[in-house]
């Protein structure tokens, strides 16, 4: 595993970038309001990147990672607010701790479920959501200890990383399952995937009704290209 990733050259070691594709400014301002609210860690900085027009998330995320010369990335969604003003200085700490930790995520599955979809197995971490099916989350589980838990995958919400990996446009050209890829993909190359403790949620998430037209064919592709359910 070389230290940094595949696009290691040339970034920004002490920079943040916020990645997000736009459709809705509305809803996006409220999302600007918490980043800009966040305490950023001294010699540091952050910013934002907003895509607009985006094909897919992997085909936005791949634009943005090429161009934008930054090594502490934040691939979230435009519906996200980040609550907990310390959230740069607690990722810092974390990837800090363990140069292996490649990805954060505030919501993740230690183990997918064979048919892996996340939901229908138990996940950990901690989040605020309203959706559209007001479902509640008595299955996150978190210790009582400080820490953080391995998981196999990320939910897609939020995933920050210290080590750029080609997202797969290649195979998920849409909207879905690019955040399990990701995941697998970061693990393929020995990196650890990670939720931390979080006492209350850091992150809000204001899901809206989402297009699954395309869900069941790139879950089909996650599972023969990383070899779940054999």
């Amino acid at each position: 595993m070389a230290s940094g990733g595949l696009f290691g050259g040339g970034r920004e070691k002490k920079r943040f970038l916020f990645i997000i594709c736009v459709n809705n400014d509305e809803i996006f301002s409220e999302c600007q309001f918490y980043i800009d609210k966040l305490k950023v860690p001294p010699g540091y900085s952050k910013s934002v990147r907003v895509i607009r027009d985006a094909r897919g998330m992997c085909q936005a995320y791949n634009s943005a990672m090429t161009e934008e010369p930054a090594k502490y990335r934040i691939y979230m969604h435009q519906d996200v607010s980040i609550l907990n003003p310390y959230f740069l200085y607690d990722i810092l700490e974390i990837f800090e701790s363990d140069k292996k930790i490649g990805m954060i995520g505030m919501v993740g599955s230690k183990k997918l479920p064979p048919d892996a979809v996340v939901w229908h197995g138990e996940r950990v971490g901690n989040l605020y959501s309203l959706d559209p099916d007001n479902v509640d989350f008595e299955n996150y589980r978190y210790s009582v200890d400080e820490g953080v838990t391995d998981v196999e995958a990320v939910e897609g919400f939020l995933m920050a990383t210290d080590a750029d990996l080609p997202w797969r446009e290649d195979l998920f050209d849409g909207w879905d399952y690019y955040n399990l890829s990701q995941s697998a993909e970061f693990r393929k190359v020995g990196y650890r995937v990670v939720v931390p403790v979080q006492r209350k949620p850091w992150c809000a998430h204001d899901e809206s009704v989402n297009n699954r037209w395309d869900f069941n064919a790139y879950r089909k592709k996650f599972m023969t290209e990383y070899g779940y359910g054999k």
